[in-house]
């Protein structure tokens, strides 16, 4: 006779193995094509997928592809020059932490480069290994306030949908336009459209900045970043009638910004 099994299977099942985080994604653009290598071949070896481009166009495509998590810019490029694919990368992508790579004895470069919203700047020639700490500890900041946003918008009231008055301008929450009185589209970048949805889900409620940065701008606040502070000057712009006394989204002393709604 065979004998049978009775009962449960004695054997317990083999452990769960956690999934490995996804790597961190790091792109590079500089026109050296030397050190495009060996910053690729450098954080490649420290686990970072790293992709890097020649010029900012390139840049330009591989974001459209993939974004990265972090990107480390040279500032003097052919053509398009660094700073101004900081400001594109800033406006299109706002959670992502930006090095800029500066000419040694340059301050210029590095205070117009924060102000443009870089996270951290490096003069050349530089060691690789405090370059590597310094992406490392941006990675981490962006990673944490990633998470944070996160968290912030799954407990956040539910945002406002249809179209929201704003002063004389609709903003269409479903299509992400804004429309003047005239009913004509008013062209706003995909930050600004954050940042105007999260006022519309909390209308009459003062803002602080951390809480922008975190929920509409997917990034930490540092004494060097006004991003939020230009992105509502220009919104003023749009939305209302006179921009220096603002009527809409107004200024709360000590504290940040209000949305003011009507209804």
């Amino acid at each position: 006779m065979i004998p049978t099994a009775s009962g449960p299977d004695p054997t317990p099942p083999p452990p769960m193995t956690p999934t490995p985080p996804p790597a961190p994604t790091l792109l590079v653009v500089d026109d050296e094509p030397e050190l495009r290598g060996l910053l690729a071949e450098y954080f490649g070896r420290h686990g970072f997928v790293v992709r890097a481009a020649e010029h900012a166009a390139a840049a330009r495509d591989l974001m459209a592809g993939q974004p990265a998590d972090v990107a480390i810019l040279d500032i003097h490029m052919p053509g398009e020059n660094g700073l101004s694919l900081a400001r594109w990368l800033r406006a299109t992508h706002p959670a992502m932490g930006l090095l800029m790579l500066t000419t040694a004895g340059e301050p210029v470069d590095r205070i117009v480069g924060l102000e443009l919203g870089a996270d951290d700047y490096l003069p050349k020639p530089f060691d690789l290994r405090e370059l590597l700490a310094r992406v490392r500890a941006l990675q981490r900041r962006v990673q944490a306030v990633t998470e944070a946003a996160a968290a912030a918008r799954a407990a956040a009231p539910p945002a406002a949908t249809g179209r929201v008055p704003f002063g004389h301008c609709l903003l269409d929450t479903e299509q992400r336009k804004l429309f003047g009185e005239d009913g004509a589209e008013i062209d706003i970048t995909a930050a600004e459209f954050d940042l105007l949805a999260l006022f519309a889900a909390h209308p009459n409620r003062p803002l602080n900045r951390d809480q922008i940065m975190a929920q509409a701008h997917h990034r930490g606040w540092d004494v060097f970043d006004r991003s939020i502070d230009l992105r509502v000057m220009r919104l003023r712009r749009k939305i209302e009638r006179n921009p220096d006394k603002p009527e809409v989204i107004k200024t709360v002393r000590n504290v940040g910004y209000v949305f003011v709604s009507a209804a």
